[in-house]
């Protein structure tokens, strides 16, 4: 596999690949059905349809001209609710292979350069890999609960990562425990 470039923005392919990427994934190792790729396709469509390049972030990362992981910030509710990062998928090529923390750091980086003072995402208990990447990067699980709004009965998990400590006013330093 070639190099691997990180671009910003939709490309032609890329809806329908990363919806691909995500039913591949959980299907695999999880047991995800038509249900989750559908709602994957139609919110990532939905998202895309809106997609405002001030606010909102969509990456892929791409070798040999084909999208092989992806992440995406929606920026819709920064003010009020934080950034939602959303859609954040490796194929099995480049799992473990660093591409995963490129995308996780562009995607940060891009929130911290609007001031946002919060990202949030919801995952679910068992992607170990996923949660020590958001980990290192500042997140912190804040909420879990049972839910199936991926389709299946999953312990669903809220991250949360805040640019200031609650005693800054200043939104532009990042806070790690």
């Amino acid at each position: 596999m070639g190099a691997v470039k990180i671009e910003k923005g939709y490309v032609p392919g890329s809806l329908g690949r990363v919806a691909e990427l995500h039913g591949i994934y959980y299907h695999k190792h999880w047991g995800f059905g038509l249900f989750f790729e559908a709602k994957v396709a139609s919110e990532l469509s939905e998202f895309l349809k809106r997609y405002n390049e001030n606010r909102d972030g969509f990456w892929t990362a791409r070798a040999d001209g084909r999208v092989e992981g992806a992440i995406t910030i929606d920026g819709i509710h920064a003010e009020s609710k934080g950034a939602h990062l959303r859609w954040f998928i490796m194929s099995d090529d480049l799992r473990g292979k660093g591409v995963g923390n490129r995308l996780i750091d562009t995607a940060i980086r891009f929130c911290r350069n609007r001031g946002y003072r919060k990202i949030y995402l919801w995952t679910f208990e068992g992607l170990n890999a996923a949660r020590h990447l958001y980990e290192k990067n500042g997140f912190e699980l804040v909420e879990e609960l049972s839910g199936t709004q991926w389709g299946t009965q999953v312990n669903e998990q809220r991250f949360e990562c805040c640019f200031y400590k609650p005693s800054q006013k200043s939104p532009f330093v990042r806070y790690r425990r």
